[in-house]
């Protein structure tokens, strides 16, 4: 059952919007406004999450209430790996939601939170137990990231790859599982939590990895799940059987779906990063598959085939 719609991911983040081409956001406002018009107007059950800020900045929410991003949201996401990335302690946890809560009324989730292993797959361990004992209470909805590590022969989504230096390895190091599948201290230590803290993980178009990621989530007992559908994918050859694929091996979960990514050829720069040249193309892709994957109840059945909008190929 999909729950929530996230519009974008980490809008804050030049690895996923380029700041270059909207220096002040003035382009993201006005796409995600119009999808989160297209999402209510296809099932206003379903809760309208803002991609998750990183880092976790008061002022660039207030930046985004001010261009009236947030008339068409629901819920405010964050996203925080302070042993990581970011230049704060773990203790801090507690703080930074509520620095959120203190500039809007709207709830504040925490959908992505995670410790690497790159350093010690101990200290990875006591990371997951120290974040859920921080977190759970706080948020109503807390997705650790993540449950595989990232294969290494893939590349992680970041625009400086091997220019961050250490920090672009840690990428690869953020499951609970290694990349053969093999379970790391970790795992231990999140499943007495699992209940209460879901999971993130993305999926790869044809990812070899869902059935088995599956079978470990209800392993584990977990009951919420983010993931992510690519607009950019969507320009794949039979993407349709993929996408099918890929939601009804999550219908059991309760599940938050992120829409992003550009595809290149409908950017104003060719990168995934890039505003789209025509807002209401991605406004329609998020319509098109609500419509798809979570119409509103006496609509059309979930999964049945069904005409896509102009403009999503």
């Amino acid at each position: 059952m999909i729950e929530a719609v996230k519009i974008w991911n980490e809008p804050n983040n030049k690895s996923h919007w380029d700041p270059n081409l909207d220096p002040e956001w003035d382009q993201f406002a006005r796409m995600t406004r119009l999808a989160g018009q297209a999402v209510a107007a296809e099932n206003s059950g379903l809760a309208r999450v803002l991609g998750g800020m990183s880092p976790i900045d008061p002022s660039f929410l207030q930046r985004l209430e001010g261009k009236g991003a947030l008339e068409e949201i629901d819920v405010v996401a964050v996203h925080g790996f302070p042993l990581d990335w970011n230049l704060w302690q773990i203790d801090d946890w507690p703080a930074k939601v509520a620095e959120i809560r203190a500039v809007t009324d709207k709830p504040v989730w925490v959908t992505e939170v995670g410790v690497s292993a790159f350093g010690s797959e101990e200290v990875q361990a006591w990371g997951v137990e120290k974040t859920a004992r921080l977190l759970i209470g706080q948020a109503p909805r807390i997705h650790w990231y993540s449950l595989y590590d990232l294969p290494k022969a893939w590349e992680a989504t970041t625009r400086h790859r091997e220019a961050e230096g250490s920090s672009y390895y840690r990428h690869f190091h953020m499951g609970l599982l290694r990349e053969d599948g093999s379970p790391k201290p970790a795992l231990d230590a999140f499943a007495p939590f699992a209940g209460e803290l879901g999971l993130c993980q993305w999926f790869h178009f044809e990812d070899h990895r869902l059935d088995e990621a599956v079978a470990w989530l209800k392993r584990l007992g977990v009951r919420h799940v983010r993931t992510g559908l690519s607009w950019a994918d969507s320009y794949r050859p039979d993407y349709l059987r993929w996408f099918d694929r890929q939601m009804e091996a999550l219908e059991d979960f309760e599940t938050t779906i992120t829409f992003c990514f550009t595809p290149e050829h409908r950017g104003v720069e060719p990168h995934h990063t890039s505003p789209p040249q025509v807002a209401e193309e991605y406004a329609e892709f998020c319509a098109a598959m609500v419509r798809r994957y979570a119409p509103a109840r006496g609509g059309a059945a979930a999964g049945r085939p069904m005409a896509l909008p102009q403009g999503v190929a």
